[in-house]
């Protein structure tokens, strides 16, 4: 029989489950000529934090390496890196940004101070990667700057000084010395982050006291014309909305957007979180409603902008999200290295929806991490690396950078346990920068197709081209023995007999 219907739209109108199909029967209605929110390039960025292996083997080995690199960042991971066109680099943290002081991280390696990284496994900090490295591998990436600043245990004088020491076409003290010290222009920042945790490792503040303290801080951060970045405050994280409402109702300049923070852990027990590899389809479905509260939490927290900041000034920007498990047996636990499967490719195409259905707020995100570290893109061991599941979803929803949402209606089965329930299918639709239409499908449901109906008006399309993202197995991954298990595979189809598999991603081109 077929399943009742869900009904959703990408601007957020509620959802209506029914029961449970074989198939779901999924339709997608649009008109081709409408247009939403642009979806920002950065909803796409990555987060580098000094922390376990992320840095320090992960992206940088030093010129004097074997392995090949370029100004010491290995240049397996920087291909990598580029091929999925990472549009934005968060550094250095993360908890390690509040103790990050910028003058340990400049002038010659060899004399710089080793430090204790007390918040991540207590291992020596040899501040090696510092400020124009760190430059070095954003430049060689092409991608742009998101410099989180010292807040808990730095200075403003500290803070003020660093944004000078990068950003100053000048002939001030600081900028001669960064020029003496091999950078002659001053670097441009994207976004600078005043604090991060505020609540947490940051400072445990309240949200009033770090308002004051924003303020404060965001006065004395100045640069040349033109130069300035985008002031980010450290707002809240899972259901707490307070920080969002304090701050963007007492801020009233020099913020552009309010940070925020959301883990998907598949028990919602930081004691016990669960395990990155071993689970079964109850697991996934726990991984999978927890990180679909994503959708409440931004909706809560865009309630508190549109009613302090109805001009839509202030942007939510989720810059820390992602999976987290249990620690992998034999590893030190502060290091958070974790495996990635398949399951954490559709965890990421579902907040990519997500994000993308929330453009006209959500201006920038970075998953949590990079490398080695958490739901990350690249693993290392050595020499050797591969590519995660994950890492080709980014991949394949490239073509959403800059593009410009086009609004829709999707009717959905549901995806349900007990008295839990999904939408079985999510989507993306845009116009993408170089003309084209793209469609992004995520199948949430491990065991039961989807078939696809779309309702396109003022578009005269026949097929979807592009690539799909599965596996038989709901553990596949990665592997250094099997690089390939889990990557995408050409995909072609009638827009008159579309199935989307179970467990599934698809990001294809109308033709």
């Amino acid at each position: 029989m077929k399943s009742k219907l869900l009904v959703a739209t990408l601007f957020g109108v509620g959802l209506s489950f029914g029961c449970v199909s074989e198939q779901h029967d999924v339709t997608l209605t649009a008109n081709l000529k409408e247009t939403g929110p642009l979806l920002h390039k950065d909803i796409y960025g990555q987060f580098a934090e000094h922390l376990g292996r992320g840095i320090y083997e992960g992206i940088y080995v030093g010129p004097d390496s074997d392995i090949p690199n370029t100004k010491g960042f290995r240049n397996d991971v920087l291909n990598a890196l580029k091929a999925i066109k990472v549009p934005l680099v968060r550094w250095p943290g993360g908890c390690f940004a509040d103790e990050y002081h910028w003058r340990d991280g400049i002038g010659k390696q060899s004399e710089r101070p080793v430090k204790v990284n007390t918040h991540w496994g207590g291992v020596e900090e040899t501040n090696a990667v510092g400020t124009h490295e760190i430059f070095d591998f954003i430049e060689l990436l092409g991608a742009d700057a998101y410099i989180n600043g010292n807040l808990g245990s730095g200075s403003v004088q500290e803070m003020a000084e660093w944004v000078e020491y990068m950003t100053s076409d000048k002939n001030s003290t600081l900028a001669n010395e960064r020029r003496k010290n091999g950078r002659e222009e001053p670097w441009d920042i994207a976004y600078f982050g005043i604090g991060n945790e505020s609540w947490g490792c940051g400072g445990n503040m309240s949200p009033e006291y770090y308002t004051d303290l924003y303020k404060q801080y965001a006065t004395f951060i100045k640069t040349p014309p033109g130069k300035k970045p985008k002031l980010v405050g450290s707002g809240g994280h899972t259901e707490d909305t307070q920080w969002t409402d304090v701050l963007s109702a007492n801020i009233q300049q020099n913020m552009d957007g309010i940070s925020y923070h959301f883990y998907t852990l598949p028990n919602s027990d930081w004691q016990k979180k669960g395990h990155a590899t071993e689970f079964d389809n109850d697991d996934w479905f726990a991984t999978l409603e927890r990180t679909y509260r994503m959708n409440d939490y931004l909706k809560a927290n865009i309630a508190k902008l549109d009613k302090n900041d109805p001009e839509g000034k202030i942007g939510l920007y989720v810059d820390e999200w992602g999976t987290w498990y249990d620690p992998e047996p034999g590893r030190e636990p502060g290091f958070l290295y974790q495996q990635n499967t398949l399951r954490d490719a559709v965890v990421t195409a579902v907040n990519f929806n997500l994000f993308n259905q929330y453009a006209d707020r959500v201006h920038m995100t970075n998953i949590a991490q990079m490398v080695n570290v958490l739901q990350a893109m690249v693993l290392t061991d050595g020499a050797d690396m591969l590519v995660t599941p994950t890492y080709h979803v980014f991949g394949m929803y490239k073509v959403f950078q800059n593009a410009t949402a086009i609004p829709f209606t999707i009717d959905s089965g549901a995806y349900q346990q007990g008295d839990k329930q999904l939408p079985a299918v999510t989507a993306s639709l845009a116009l993408g920068t170089d003309g084209h239409v793209y469609l992004a499908l995520v199948n949430l449901d491990p065991e039961n197709d989807a078939s696809i109906e779309l309702n396109l008006s003022n578009g005269n399309f026949s097929k979807l081209t592009g690539e799909l993202l599965t596996h038989d197995a709901i553990t596949a991954k990665n592997t250094f023995s099997q690089k390939e298990v889990v990557k995408p595979a050409a995909f072609s189809a009638s827009l008159n007999d579309l199935t989307l598999p179970a467990k599934s991603v698809l990001v294809g081109r109308l033709q």
